[in-house]
């Protein structure tokens, strides 16, 4: 949609209201001291025209130029009268006009204001978002105007929410008793601002109390939001570590290997998702948003081939001696840690979310639901679905298990447990793969990605119960919980220690973790 056509609209819903920008008004809001242009400027926002928001917007751009008493709007090379629109000559003694910081903010904020009759909601809810916090008495007319013709009652509450947060500045007590109530059901930070500065500067005792009510009802709401907010990241670290964990669930949970290089298949996998994005950006741009559906299976069998080959030339031949496959995959993961040094460089490198996993869904003033973190979410307990089928109902699954609790017997049946053993570690070294490649959306991807969360993964297997899935869920999420819960209260390096007393104590009290492994396999 053209400027023309945008303001042309706004003319037509401001009823009438709009005046034509005048030579003398061009003048003096492009030139002389900060204070009288902004008042200028705001005079002008308030019954503007499309002459009025092309000529803002050229001094938005730094497009305009005066000469004496004449205004200029050049680009490229050509003028124009910014008063009649008609094509003008510049004289070659015209001066740019002067924006400082102060101004580019006012024309900031009135461009913003003009956009609140926009036709596109989405156009309509930025502007209005754009406005929150906004004090400046002078924008009232022409938000007022805005209200009165907004049809979407949500985005009509927000503009009243702004309109309330102007009146709290008026002379007039009534009106800003009346803004004060108003903004008591607010449930964004930039109200509690306002609120707390009107309060400083507030002489009348009536209008004080109701500032005082009503930034305690703001202040409760936003504590709700708080907490909310404490759950879902809670839920989502619970998420990640349930991601990494399901992997250690098959090889240390079923097959009792202690896996030190664990990390570093995490960390093969999130190189494996950067390299696909390196090749679609290069082969495929305008499939670009669809390289981490690419990436995934990329990851997985990443991931599960360097597992296999571990498995095939080294664990096989330490199974049943822990320490011996505790230094031996420490020592791995060291050796895999300079191989990507080697290849990709030691600095970090990105991955770039797709455009359907940026932004977020705003549930409160406070509160946005990243789109990462809840596609991560989703995609953590598809995994763990999956992964429950294999391991419950298919053929591979009843293998592993056979494999796991009775070696002889499964053996003496037919099983070739040698491959068996194999597959299992590859499967789990491949969920490694996936954890990689979803923790690739939310951070940057290093060669030491892996030693941030070997540790806590290793926790949740044990906390959860040795080889039991569903201990991993509820140990995962009440560990995500709790850390985050706790990092508000006491600090992200304090929360680290709580919860490892906590877990210290948990299986110093119970040994086999919230759900003991049953049956023969428990007797072994």
């Amino acid at each position: 949609m053209t400027i023309n056509h945008f303001f042309l609209t706004l003319a037509l819903l401001a009823g009438g209201s709009a005046h034509a920008l005048t030579a003398a008004e061009a003048r003096a809001i492009a030139a002389g001291e900060t204070d009288a242009r902004i008042e200028a400027l705001n005079k002008a926002v308030a019954g503007a025209d499309d002459r009025t928001a092309a000529f803002i917007q050229a001094l938005s751009d730094e497009a305009v130029k005066v000469d004496g008493e004449h205004v200029f709007i050049v680009r490229d090379g050509k003028g124009t009268d910014p008063v009649t629109g008609a094509a003008a000559t510049v004289p070659d003694t015209a001066e740019d006009v002067v924006i400082n910081n102060r101004m580019r903010g006012e024309l900031d904020s009135a461009a913003a204001a003009l956009q609140l009759f926009s036709p596109d909601e989405k156009v309509r809810r930025a502007a209005i978002k754009s406005m929150t916090g906004e004090t400046d008495d002078a924008k009232l007319p022409l938000i007022e105007k805005a209200f009165a013709a907004e049809a979407n009652p949500e985005l009509k509450g927000q503009l009243e929410v702004v309109r309330a947060a102007i009146m709290l500045n008026s002379p007039d007590q009534a009106r800003r008793l009346e803004a004060a109530r108003l903004l008591a059901g607010s449930n964004n930070t930039n109200t509690k601002t306002v609120l707390l500065e009107r309060l400083k500067n507030e002489p009348e005792p009536q209008v004080k109390a109701a500032i005082e009510s009503s930034l305690r009802a703001v202040e409760a709401s936003l504590a709700w939001g708080d907490r909310i907010g404490a759950i879902f990241s809670g839920i989502s670290l619970g998420s990640i570590l349930l991601l990494v964990a399901l992997g250690l669930a098959i090889t240390y949970g079923l097959m009792g290997v202690i896996n030190m290089a664990h990390g570093e298949l995490m960390m093969i996998g999130a190189y494996a998702t950067y390299v696909v994005q390196g090749l679609f950006q290069k082969y495929l741009p305008g499939a670009f948003d669809w390289y981490l559906l690419a990436a995934l299976p990329v990851a997985f069998g990443a991931s599960a081939l360097m597992g296999a080959v571990l498995e095939r030339s080294v664990i096989r031949f330490l199974y049943g001696r822990p320490l011996e496959t505790l230094l031996a995959t420490w020592g791995i993961s060291l050796m895999l840690q300079q191989l990507v040094r080697s290849l990709f460089g030691a600095q970090n490198v990105g991955v770039e979310n797709p455009s359907w996993m940026s932004g977020g869904v705003q549930v409160l003033g406070n509160l946005q639901l990243p789109w990462n973190r809840i596609v991560i979410i989703g995609f953590a307990f598809s995994v763990l679905l999956g992964m429950a089928f294999l391991i419950g109902r298919t053929r591979l699954g009843l293998f592993v298990r056979g494999v796991t609790q009775n070696r002889p017997i499964a053996s003496c049946m037919g099983v070739n447990t040698a491959r068996i053993d194999t597959y299992a570690f590859a499967l789990g070294s491949g969920i490694a793969g996936l954890a990689g490649c979803a923790l690739s959306q939310i951070g940057n991807v290093g060669p030491d990605l892996g030693q941030g969360y070997i540790v806590d993964a290793f926790m949740v297997v044990v906390l959860g119960g040795v080889g039991q899935l569903a201990g991993t869920v509820y140990a995962a999420l009440g560990l995500g919980v709790l850390n985050k819960f706790l990092e508000g209260w006491a600090g992200a390096v304090l929360a680290k220690i709580a919860v490892l007393v906590f877990i210290i104590v948990f299986i110093q009290k119970r040994p086999q973790g919230i759900f003991a492994m049953k049956g023969r396999s428990a007797e072994a």
